[in-house]
């Protein structure tokens, strides 16, 4: 796709990855078969070809209005375009810079404004979060039926005595999981624990920095990932082998830490060493030998969700599905699983109605052949599916961690 870029944007540090992204569009239109959005609007401009034409436009110096900063909102930032894409168009980073662009150009309201302050000021701190979370849990019996099945109760968990490994990982602890399923890291910790892998958490770590990121608050999210470098490079220097991390979507963006910092001379390197080491659970356990665990499947039937940071983003799809066969779980076929669920980080939040329609989608899909149980690899599908599923749902590693011998 060829471009002439505007001069007032020559100047902005990320207009030649732009430029390179836009230029290695072919316009063959294959991920529109594959984009959530278009297959519930059926609008060319809600699809990811329409939404590369409308960033083209932007910065090549045309009006930028509301409508094209509602497109850009609507995309769920899903990447299944990605997996599809024959030319390997970076989508997601495009849609990404041309967001942060169009949010400079066109005032918000101040209905769109309060939202997407809270989310940036509360979700990244997991004091702050539980603070509300736990005041919402008060309140929550006389809460009306929607906003009850929107607050999760907090889920058991029980901390188990680690012993000291040679061998160390770190964990990122996360925002909202660490509040509302802290139960998810327990279990990873357990399981690595029969591999004699201690798992080890940096106590100055924080936020992935993807609440920021995805809300155009480019900088506010540079510094959670600076400081989660700062906090995990100590560890990496006295041998920790891996960064692990158990919420996809958290994953996602701390592998992209060395392209998100590459033009900061201060952190670029060290950003290179912690994108290097970052690895899903799903990594750590395929590479084991997992007969060491001894598991001891039920006889029960899993639905699982592969969330969109998992297949799309990090490009493993399949991994948890046949850690979970080879375990002795009968998986359950579910339609349509390259589609997202609705969930998307703060999607749920700020589209709501395309994000329930999206859910009960998906929910429709993972019921069909009526499992026992539906199991998922990121916190916030994990919340989104649980507020209308009417099986459990879990975070794959609890499943397999109960049925340890």
């Amino acid at each position: 796709m060829q471009t002439n870029i505007s001069e007032q944007f020559l100047s902005n540090i990320h207009i030649k990855d732009a430029e390179t992204i836009l230029r290695s569009c072919v316009h063959c239109g294959f991920c529109t078969a594959t984009c959530p959005t278009y297959q519930l609007l059926g609008d060319e401009l809600d699809g990811p070809r329409g939404r590369i034409y409308l960033i083209k436009q932007v910065l090549e110096g045309d009006a930028i209005s509301s409508k094209t900063q509602t497109h850009l909102d609507r995309c769920l930032t899903c990447r299944a375009c990605e997996t599809t894409c024959p030319s390997g168009v970076r989508y997601g980073r495009l849609v990404e810079i041309g967001r942060e662009i169009v949010d400079q150009q066109v005032p918000r309201s101040l209905l769109q404004k309060i939202p997407r302050a809270l989310i940036r000021k509360i979700v990244p701190y997991p004091q702050r979060f539980a603070l509300i979370y736990n005041l919402g849990l008060l309140f929550r019996p006389i809460l009306p039926a929607t906003l009850k099945r929107k607050l999760p109760l907090p889920q058991s968990s029980s901390k188990t005595a680690t012993a000291t490994q040679a061998r160390k990982m770190l964990v990122l602890q996360g925002c909202v999981q660490s509040v509302v399923t802290p139960q998810t890291n327990q279990a990873a910790a357990r399981i690595l624990q029969k591999l004699e892998i201690e798992l080890i958490t940096a106590p100055d770590a924080g936020c992935c920095g993807a609440v920021s990121h995805h809300l155009s608050a480019a900088e506010e999210g540079l510094n959670f990932m600076r400081r989660n470098i700062d906090a995990w490079l100590p560890y990496i220097e006295q041998g920790a082998e891996a960064i692990i991390i158990t919420a996809s979507g958290c994953g996602t963006v701390v592998k992209d830490y060395a392209e998100l910092l590459k033009d900061d001379p201060q952190y670029a390197d060290s950003a290179k060493k912690v994108s290097a080491l970052a690895k899903d659970i799903s990594e750590v356990l395929r590479d084991e030998n997992l007969a060491s665990l001894a598991i001891k499947p039920a006889n029960i039937k899993v639905a699982f969700h592969s969330p969109c940071t998992l297949q799309h983003g990090q490009k493993l799809n399949g991994v948890v599905e046949n850690i979970l066969h080879n375990a002795g779980f009968t998986l359950t076929g579910v339609q349509d699983a390259h589609l997202c669920c609705g969930s998307a980080g703060t999607y749920s939040i700020l589209q709501p109605r395309l994000s329930q329609q999206l859910l009960d989608n998906k929910l429709s899909s993972l019921l069909t052949e009526q499992p026992d149980i539906i199991a998922t690899a990121n916190i916030g599908c994990q919340m989104h599916m649980a507020t209308k599923s009417r099986v459990p749902v879990k975070h794959w590693l609890e499943i397999i961690d109960e049925h340890l011998a």
